[in-house]
């Protein structure tokens, strides 16, 4: 039966090659159709000027979130973070205008040149800036807010293989920590800080710390995080707070049981502090 296998779209009886290819042809799979009558001239004038003022913002944003920027022309010609935004901007432009092909090439582009792969569908506000940037992902239907920091290994991925909202929505004023992951269409509230390496698969609400994986709510103070925090790595630790939590509490037990042989040695010291040092 596979030997009578005809094109979805054309008919054309498929090649040896082509049996595997979603049921089209190459012909249909390569063919490229724009149609410039369904083009909105004002549209495009207004993109590309928001193309111009969210590249100062972002390049504002770099030079003034990173102490190591000297001058704007070196974060003009040396951060790669700049460079896959401005270039997934422009892919995002060609996206939304229906283009095909022309988009994820764009993007393939970026992601050879900064090794930073941002999904030219996705919807990214304005002061985004990209610490380092190797290894960061970004999926199609991950929507970002305004002032946005990632650092290096940041991935917003997708939990879904159906054509819907699959990648996670960050509120404005976010920081992710180096290598943390953000999973599926679930909702990062504003001024949020994502700890380094954490693993989030679950809505966080706005003015709060996570860390862990999966990740949990540490802090949640109700306050703004500053308009520039770079803090990913001032983060609680959970587990060295919950053990001495516990050592506090058998302490507490074994004060009620006097004749209980008690060791003369501590063998763990712990140091927790206001945000858990550590053991």
């Amino acid at each position: 039966m596979d030997e009578f296998l005809s094109c979805l779209s054309c008919g054309k009886r498929l090649g040896s090659k082509s049996k595997n290819s979603n049921g089209q042809c190459t012909e249909c799979l390569l063919k490229l159709e724009f149609n410039i009558e369904d083009i909105n001239y004002e549209f495009i004038q207004k993109y590309l000027q928001g193309i111009l003022d969210f590249f100062v913002s972002d390049v504002n944003a770099a030079f003034n979130k990173d102490p190591a920027a000297c001058t704007l022309i070196e974060v003009l010609t040396s951060y790669p973070g700049i460079k896959a935004v401005l270039i997934y901007r422009i892919a995002h432009f060609f996206w939304k205008l229906n283009v095909p092909y022309i988009p994820r090439y764009i993007s393939d582009i970026a992601r050879e040149l900064t090794a930073i792969d941002i999904h030219p569908g996705a919807e990214i506000g304005s002061e985004f800036f990209i610490d380092h940037g190797a290894g960061v992902v970004i999926g199609e239907t991950a929507e970002i807010g305004n002032n946005v920091t990632f650092y290096s290994g940041v991935v917003l991925g997708g939990t879904n293989l159906e054509q819907i909202k699959r990648h996670p929505t960050l509120g404005d004023n976010v920081v992710v920590g180096t290598g943390a992951k953000i999973l599926g269409p679930i909702t990062i509230g504003d001024n949020v800080r994502v700890g380094a390496n954490s693993v989030v698969v679950n809505d966080v609400p706005p003015h709060c710390v996570v860390v862990g994986v999966p990740a949990k709510i540490v802090s949640k103070k109700g306050e703004k995080i500053e308009k520039i925090d770079l803090r990913h790595g001032d983060l609680p630790d959970p587990i060295s707070i919950a053990i001495a939590h516990l050592d506090k509490r058998i302490k507490e037990l074994e004060e009620h049981f006097p004749d209980t042989n008690k060791s003369k040695d501590d063998n763990i010291e712990i140091f927790y502090g206001e945000y858990g040092e550590g053991i």
